[in-house]
């Protein structure tokens, strides 16, 4: 692994001189816009998962999505040909559940505004999950499911009113689905935020509750973050102080990973799941403001605009490099034509 692939203070994507699966000995793996999107495997995801474990790397899903009980992602994984049991899932019920607990004694009802993956969470725990403020509950705790309506929100907000603690499995506001973006848990909070003025402590990533969680239960020792959100999966990386692979499988275009800020910098980027399995390739500082990828050569004009030239095989050398000049320039500067070049 090259030196590049240490640090915080992220200024040029990564490099490392071995494949992935040979640097790290845990790859913790999102799963929505990552592995699957709604109920189809994304485009080689399952044979990536199958070489990097044939290397002997583990397979952790980390899921900031609460709907569902690791058991039924984990079958649901084994349905599309990446075989996982239930401990190899971690998600953000998982992390809300705990929080909860440290707050409230054990056999404690709490409202849920959620799925069966909180339900099932909370009962790991020792607590008893209700529907009703009518029921008196002592907590509340919101994750995203597609049943959620305005009812069950309603009864958030009159819970959390009265002044009920307030637990949120994470705040994302879009999740990816077989059809397209759409809301996730974060619009969902919103709706009870606005209505109580109210903050939840949230779980997931990127906050530290999430990567504890992971830790705990995977036992990971040269840990890496896999995932295709800036804002959830690199920046939880970055709040963990371990090392992160960005694919462009999910939300996250060429166009934000070039004006991203430190904390969503990603120490690796690939297309795909396919990226596990490779070196990394370093990206040179060539001095004056050029930096060097794979026979791409970055830069940024005097008018404010990147410019790529030279030439190589993979366009995602060319990104590497166009990630190198845009966050060292002092302003942000205008990728579009740069990445058009590339058919990024």
């Amino acid at each position: 692994m090259t030196d590049q692939a240490s640090g915080q203070n992220r200024t040029v994507p990564g490099g490392c001189d071995r494949p992935l699966t040979e640097a790290y000995d845990t790859a913790l793996l999102d799963l929505d816009g990552v592995v699957y999107a709604g109920p189809d495997a994304i485009v080689h995801a399952v044979d990536s998962l199958a070489a990097a474990r044939e290397t002997g790397m583990r397979l952790a899903y980390v899921t900031n999505n609460a709907s569902r009980p690791p058991r039924v992602v984990a079958e649901h994984l084994t349905e599309l040909g990446v075989p996982a049991e239930a401990a190899d899932v971690i998600n953000s019920a998982q992390a809300a559940a705990r929080l909860v607990a440290d707050k409230v004694p054990t056999g404690s009802k709490v409202l849920v505004v959620g799925g069966a993956g909180l339900v099932e969470a909370l009962a790991e725990r020792g607590l008893v999950a209700v529907r009703s403020l009518d029921e008196e509950p002592v907590a509340v705790v919101q994750g995203y499911d597609p049943s959620v309506g305005w009812q069950h929100l309603a009864e958030a907000s009159y819970a959390v009113a009265r002044g009920l603690p307030w637990v949120a499995s994470n705040t994302d506001m879009t999740v990816p689905t077989a059809r397209g973006i759409a809301p996730g848990n974060g619009t969902l909070v919103a709706a009870v935020r606005t209505a109580t003025g109210v903050e939840p402590e949230v779980a997931g990533k990127p906050l530290p509750p999430m990567h504890r969680e992971t830790v705990l239960r995977t036992g990971a020792k040269r840990p890496l973050v896999v995932g295709d959100r800036l804002d959830t999966d690199i920046e939880g990386a970055y709040n963990g102080g371990v090392d992160s692979l960005l694919v462009f499988t999910g939300v996250t275009t060429p166009a934000l990973l070039l004006t991203a800020p430190v904390q969503h910098r990603p120490t690796y980027l690939a297309a795909d799941l396919r990226g596990l399995l490779l070196p990394q390739p370093a990206v040179e500082s060539l001095g004056e403001g050029r930096y060097g990828c794979g026979g791409y050569v970055a830069s940024v004009d005097g008018g404010g605009e990147l410019r790529l030239d030279g030439a190589g095989e993979d366009p995602y050398d060319g990104l590497r490099a166009l990630c190198g000049a845009a966050w060292a320039a002092a302003v942000t500067p205008d990728g579009r034509k740069a990445l058009a070049e590339l058919g990024l």
